[in-house]
């Protein structure tokens, strides 16, 4: 199994809210991250604004059917693994699945522990053909398939939501990130009612402790009055 700390998304599409409910209580318990939507439309927009590592997908959905987003998905060729979990099980329906691109395919009913065996083997196979993929700024180096930063080849010790943060602003590179996107895009917090700022600045302090204080070249920025920006020279 990956465990959480891995920080796995996986994206379920279900219109049953009931069974959905209690697909994410299970999958979380075993150490992924996971999202829901109940309509064809709510998932294909988070498969693009989240890019979940995999997707367990339903084939009847609202307002657009689960093998039309799988076809749309693979046109687009957005990487990530979809498991289709549905009633619709006889062979043509599983045939007709997997030619459009399913990765694995499970009727209903069917067995917990056999869904979590089969997402666990498809992120297994996932990592083990993906190569990392770096990404660099000046002297720091991130590894987005193993987790890992270093700067001037010193390792830099982590946590799991620092790793996100310095991940986002890295692929934000030179541009500056206010609180609201990382409310939204590192946080998952999508309501101002209950805002985060505070938990935000110091989360950025921490990590600004870690990647900045004890080398020359300082690397995370603060825009005054507009967020904060990963780059090389001081703005």
């Amino acid at each position: 199994m990956v465990t959480g700390t891995a920080r796995v998304r996986i994206l379920i599409i279900e219109d049953d809210r009931k069974l959905a409910a209690a697909l994410r209580a299970g999958i979380e318990a075993v150490g992924y991250e996971v999202l829901t939507a109940a309509s064809g439309e709510e998932g294909f927009f988070l498969v693009h604004s989240v890019r979940p590592d995999l997707l367990v997908l339903d084939l009847t959905l609202p307002s657009r059917n689960g093998l039309d987003i799988l076809q749309q998905i693979r046109a687009e060729g957005i990487d990530i693994r979809v498991l289709i979990l549905t009633s619709h099980d006889t062979v043509e329906d599983r045939v007709a699945g997997l030619k459009t691109g399913a990765d694995d395919y499970l009727g209903k009913p069917f067995s917990f522990p056999e869904l979590v065996a089969r997402i666990d083997a498809l992120l297994r196979r996932f990592a083990a053909t993906t190569p990392s993929t770096l990404l660099t700024i000046a002297d720091l180096a991130i590894d987005t398939r193993a987790r890992t930063a270093t700067r001037s080849g010193r390792k830099l010790d982590l946590t799991a939501r620092e790793f996100d943060l310095v991940l986002y602003l890295a692929e934000n590179h030179g541009r500056t990130v206010s609180r609201e996107m990382l409310a939204r895009d590192v946080w998952r917090e999508t309501s101002r009612y209950t805002p985060i700022d505070n938990v935000i600045d110091v989360q950025i302090a921490r990590l600004r402790r870690k990647i900045d204080d004890p080398f020359q070249v300082k690397l995370l920025q603060t825009i005054r009055g507009m967020g904060f920006s990963l780059q090389e020279t001081q703005p």
